[in-house]
């Protein structure tokens, strides 16, 4: 009785939602079946049997085969010299599909793999398709993916309109606990109420299931998400790409570790594992990242290991950290600047955090306590709203 993404439901069923109809296909590296095929693989040959037409692909970031390394490196649009299919990029000039691009199109095929955090920009590829594909009345079917790091779990804070990013186009927390086509259910009924939005569904997946009990192979969906351990840290440590930290890129761990040279990363780990914090532990490490911040040079920091996944919440865990660095060296510690995902005037912290209560709740320097209450206060009224687009129990 093993999971089945709605690319396998497809698989099994020929692809017959889509026989007799020229499609958009929307997908990444990750857009892999049990078998590890891809899902253009596994639509060519119904394609050159002409049971489908495939009439364009459309590559959110990092492109369709995970090419580009980091944020704001743009691609653009080609074809694809092994399949002969043109390739539409959806980061770079354009992040909304045009109507030139969606031209021959009777209908989108979705199939993303999201890790469940706010930041993480293919959710927000499929609001734009959404956005682009309503007034066209062209349909949008996802195949839908489990959230490889549990899907009844949601973690604050909300996301003011007025941070408007492409690291959050519409209000959801920063843990969501949604799957792609629930983001996508709820960006309907607040946001795209005439989106002919439809979804191929998991199979036998329960919410409270974390990756490995799926029994999915996992496929990198971005360069620097690694594994399942990197997605279950990323809600809280993406926060660090806010700051001039060290985020663990440069490394084989990106976000699991973090660090810089101005910090004494024993002393730090002390302080953190003193504070009571759930589900986790800081082991002090010393580190050389090969390129980004501090490249070449020899940080010390942490390696935050997560000890229990259904207690553990890695937004607090980062504003904690983020808290107690600022703490130990105030003189040092400092926040990134502008640009960040396109935005060119607010600080990236805030666009991330969705407001700049965050950042103010730092330099206060909140305790353990006040920031689970500012944390869940500050979330409480989306994440009740957002479960109401659960498909899954």
């Amino acid at each position: 009785m093993l999971t089945q993404t709605g690319l396998d439901v497809c698989i099994r069923e020929d692809f017959s939602l889509f026989h007799g109809q020229s499609v958009g296909v929307v997908c990444h590296q990750a857009s892999v079946a049990r078998d590890l095929g891809h899902i253009l693989d596994h639509m060519l040959p119904l394609h050159q049997a002409g049971k489908l037409k495939i009439a364009a692909c459309f590559g959110p970031q990092h492109g369709i085969w995970g090419h580009t390394q980091d944020n704001m490196i743009e691609w653009e649009g080609y074809v694809d010299p092994r399949t002969g299919l043109k390739f539409y990029s959806l980061y770079g000039e354009h992040r909304v599909p045009t109507a030139e691009m969606l031209k021959g199109v009777d209908h989108l095929i979705f199939d993303v793999q999201d890790v469940g955090a706010r930041y993480y920009t293919f959710i927000w590829t499929l609001a734009n398709c959404m956005k682009a594909c309503e007034p066209l009345g062209i349909p949008i079917t996802v195949l839908d993916r489990p959230n490889p790091i549990g899907g009844n779990q949601a973690e604050g804070p909300g996301h003011s309109m007025a941070y408007q990013s492409f690291v959050g186009l519409y209000p959801l927390p920063v843990r969501h606990g949604l799957t792609v086509a629930e983001v996508g259910l709820h960006l309907k009924q607040h946001w795209f109420p005439k989106c002919d939005l439809r979804v191929v569904a998991v199979e036998r997946w329960q919410r409270h299931w974390k990756h490995r009990l799926t029994g999915l192979p996992w496929a990198l969906p971005s360069p620097n998400m690694p594994s399942p351990e990197t997605a279950l840290v990323y809600p809280g440590q993406c926060l660090l790409e806010g700051t001039k930290l060290n985020e663990g890129r440069g490394t084989t761990r990106p976000f699991e570790m973090f660090g810089a040279p101005y910090i004494d990363g024993w002393k730090l780990c002390d302080r953190l594992n003193a504070q009571g914090l759930p589900g986790c532990h800081f082991r002090p490490i010393q580190y050389m990242p090969t390129f980004h911040k501090f490249g070449g040079e020899v940080c010390q920091g942490a390696y935050l290991h997560v000890t229990d996944e259904d207690s553990f919440r890695p937004v607090l865990a980062t504003a904690v950290l983020l808290t107690q660095i600022h703490d130990l060296y105030p003189n040092d510690f400092a926040w990134q600047d502008p640009p960040y995902e396109y935005e060119y005037k607010l600080l990236p912290i805030d666009i991330l955090a969705g407001g700049d209560g965050f950042r103010t709740n730092v330099h206060s320097g909140f305790s353990t306590g006040q920031w689970i209450e500012w944390i869940d206060g500050n979330g409480a009224d989306i994440v009740r709203e957002v479960k109401g687009s659960h498909l899954y129990a």
